[in-house]
Formats: C-alpha cells, sequence, structure tokens
C-alpha cells in the first residue's frame, strides 16, 4: 500500500474525471459496493487464485470467540473485497428490480489482496470496471471494448493490442485433444503460460502433468498451425467441427470485425487461442490490453453469465472489462505526463510584517483571480525567498508575486 503525492493525485483525479466522462457517452450508470463483503460471498471458488489472497476481518463482539473456536469459520464471517465483479454480481441480486434491463454499470473503488508488491501491483489498489447485465448478444462485448479503447486514446495511448479469446474455444479444444473434463482448468492454467514459457514450456508441463502424450501432441499441433486473426478462428471452427458449441466462432469474427470498423483508437485486436484469464467464472469471450512499455496486461474481462445466478438461483447474462487503473497511472508518470489544460496557477507571497489591511487587500485579489477560474496560492514569504520561489515553480506556479508592507 502506497502514499500517494500530490502530483500523481493530480494525474489520477484527471484520469478518474476522464473515465467518467467518456463511460458516461456510452450510457454506463456509476454505482458504489461497501469495501467488506460476506466470506462466503468472497469464498464462492468464482476468483480464482485471488481467493488466496483474501484480507479476512474477525468476528466483532460477543461473535468472537477465542476460546471456544476451533477452525478458521468460528473467527472469520467476512473480508476486504479482492475485485469488483464478486460485489456487482451481489449488488445486482440484491437490487435487480430498481435497474433497467440491460443495465450499464461503471464502479470504481479500492480493492486489496495479500499479494506480492512488485511494480504495478499493489495490496491495495483502485480497479475500474464497466460491466453490461442483461444482454446475451455480442453487442455487449463490442460496447466494452469500444469504450474502453476510446477511453485509453483520450490518455495518449496508442498502438496497444485487445487480445481476445472465447472460453468455449478452448473447451472445444479440450475436448477436441481428449483431455478429461474434470481437468480442463489446469489444462488451461498451463496453456496461459504460452507468453512466458513458450510452447515447449506447456508441452513439457502438460506431460509432468500426467496427461496423455497424444492429448498434449494434438494440442500442441493446434497451436503450431492457428493464427492471430480471423482465419485463425476459422481454422479452429472447421478443426474443431461438433466439439466447438455452434455460432461461437461467428460471434467471436463478428465481435473482432465491428471493433475494427468502428474504433476511435490506435489498436490491434487479434484472436489469441492461448488467452484463459486466471478467474474460473468465464463463460464465453474473454479479452486483455497488452501494452508493449508495460510488458504485461493493463486491463481485461469478459463474460460471465453464470455467476449472478449463484446470488438469485436466475443466470442473467453480464460481461465486464476492468482497466488496471494503477498501471495506467504508472505509465503516464513515466513519461512525465502533464494534464491537458490546468488551470493557470499563481502564487501570492505576502512579507510576514504586512499590515492586516495589506493581508485583507491580497486574499481580496486572490478572491477575484479564483472566480476567473485562476489557482491562486497564498504563503507568507520566507526569509529564503528563492528557495520558496523555485518550489513554488516545480509545483506548475510560472507567476509568482510579491506583496510587501
Amino acid at each position: 500500500m502506497k502514499d500517494i503525492l500530490p502530483k500523481e493525485m493530480e494525474i489520477r483525479d484527471y484520469v478518474i474525471s476522464q473515465i467518467k466522462e467518456t463511460y458516461r457517452t456510452f450510457g454506463f450508470q456509476s454505482i458504489e459496493t461497501p469495501c467488506v463483503e460476506h466470506i462466503d460471498n468472497l469464498s464462492s471458488k468464482q476468483g480464482g487464485e485471488n481467493e488466496k489472497l483474501i484480507f479476512k476481518i474477525l468476528k466483532r463482539g460477543q461473535k468472537l470467540n477465542l476460546e471456544t473456536a476451533e477452525e478458521e469459520g468460528d473467527l472469520v464471517d467476512s473480508g476486504l473485497r479482492y475485485d469488483l465483479t464478486v460485489p456487482l454480481s451481489r449488488y445486482y441480486a440484491n437490487n435487480a428490480g430498481e435497474l433497467p434491463s440491460p443495465f450499464k454499470a461503471l464502479q470504481m473503488g479500492n480493492v486489496w489482496r495479500a499479494d506480492r508488491p512488485q511494480r504495478g501491483r499493489f495490496r491495495q489498489f483502485m480497479q475500474c470496471d464497466i460491466d453490461i447485465l442483461g444482454e446475451p448478444t455480442y453487442l455487449a462485448e463490442i460496447e466494452l471494448i469500444t469504450a474502453t479503447t476510446t477511453l485509453l486514446g483520450k490518455l495518449d495511448f496508442s498502438n496497444f493490442t485487445i487480445r481476445i479469446n472465447n472460453r468455449k474455444i478452448l473447451k472445444g479444444m479440450a475436448k477436441y485433444c481428449g483431455f478429461p473434463e474434470k481437468s480442463y482448468d489446469e489444462v488451461f492454467i498451463i496453456l496461459d503460460k504460452m507468453d512466458k514459457i513458450g510452447m515447449d514450456g506447456v508441452e513439457t508441463e502438460l506431460l509432468d502433468a500426467g496427461y496423455d502424450k497424444t492429448s498434449v501432441e494434438k494440442c500442441i499441433s493446434l497451436f503450431q498451425t492457428v493464427t492471430n486473426d480471423i482465419a485463425g478462428i476459422t481454422y479452429m471452427k472447421d478443426t474443431l467441427g461438433e466439439c466447438l458449441e455452434e455460432g461461437t466462432a461467428e460471434d467471436l469474427i463478428t465481435i473482432i470485425s465491428t471493433v475494427e470498423k468502428v474504433k476511435g483508437a490506435d489498436f490491434r485486436i487479434i484472436f489469441d487461442p492461448t488467452l484463459v484469464r486466471g478467474m474460473s467464472y468465464y463463460t464465453g469471450p474473454i479479452f486483455e490490453i497488452a501494452m508493449d512499455e508495460f510488458g504485461s496486461s493493463v486491463g481485461g474481462g469478459g463474460r460471465y453469465d453464470e455467476m449472478i445466478g449463484r446470488f438469485t438461483g436466475n443466470d442473467t447474462c453480464a460481461c465486464g472489462f476492468s482497466i488496471g487503473f494503477e498501471r495506467i497511472i504508472m505509465l503516464l508518470l513515466e513519461r512525465g505526463y502533464e494534464v491537458p489544460g490546468a488551470a493557470v496557477k499563481k502564487a501570492y507571497l505576502i512579507d510576514k510584517r504586512a499590515t492586516t489591511e495589506r493581508m485583507q487587500e491580497v486574499i481580496a485579489k486572490a478572491k477575484e483571480e479564483r472566480e476567473r477560474g485562476v489557482q491562486v496560492n497564498i504563503s507568507v514569504m520566507k526569509k529564503n525567498k528563492k528557495f520558496q520561489k523555485e518550489q513554488l515553480a516545480a509545483e506548475g506556479y510560472e507567476d509568482i508575486e510579491e506583496f510587501f508592507v
């Protein structure tokens, strides 16, 4: 967890304003959920590896009895949220009757994971999610990708890549290769390492995990042949045949071709058959944002049509896209990003011997400037005036006036 200094806070505030302004033009509405969720919701086995990183909260008052506790459940009843998707699902289950359908939600807020801190990753960090609930067609995916890439374009990002796949293609491939259905998730996790350990590494891990050599060779052969474009999707459709759910390939082709045609930013969208995403709740198309300057994903999402039903008993179509807010901010800071159209900044330095009338005169002048939108900082003049002015200049105060007795 980290403290945030004023320079970074200025950029964060600006990015938040751009997020809200941009997503609002696509019809998304802001919501908020509590940072604390019931432990059963957080531990529903839908959050993948993140469920191992929950900051758990002890029961309070008389409910907490250390002497009689025999297992963790006797001590813990809640935890800090590790993402915004699980809280959104509970939120929608509780409030669906008062919300439009489909519902386009924008949610921003801090989440917590007991993770190992590293570049672009903290234990407390802000997430920014947009989700469309109640829309069963690929229009949801197209809107989410278009809105997110439009935002990144406004923040001067270009030449990034949207990687897209479909969980149904992964399952069709696993079935075609002869992997046991109960082992699909493990196979997918190994495939997800393709960009880190290469095809040979994936083949070795699958064999070391005890999978049939014929199945492994069949799987590797698929990836050696498939391409990262629409032709690659068509190849998967023709090769997998009945193992692939009808309409899967066509829907993915429509998403890619439509985004390419209507995009308003400079980026590529490619089919990536190795893309898995770690959350087991994904049921259809999945996507990530790759940026060369970061070397990893800076956002991702997908369709999760079965999660909300675990709260309500009735499945609700749902699809979401989350940008890596902290990583975006880090990249902007590293490139020396300046907030465009920032207010004019003036500084008034008052001699410490100035009369009350003189001070009131300066404050009145600052009031007039502020009413015109100018940012005015009033300070008492220090003994080392030169250093004081240098500090103000470093903070962006180029117009510095001195007021003496």
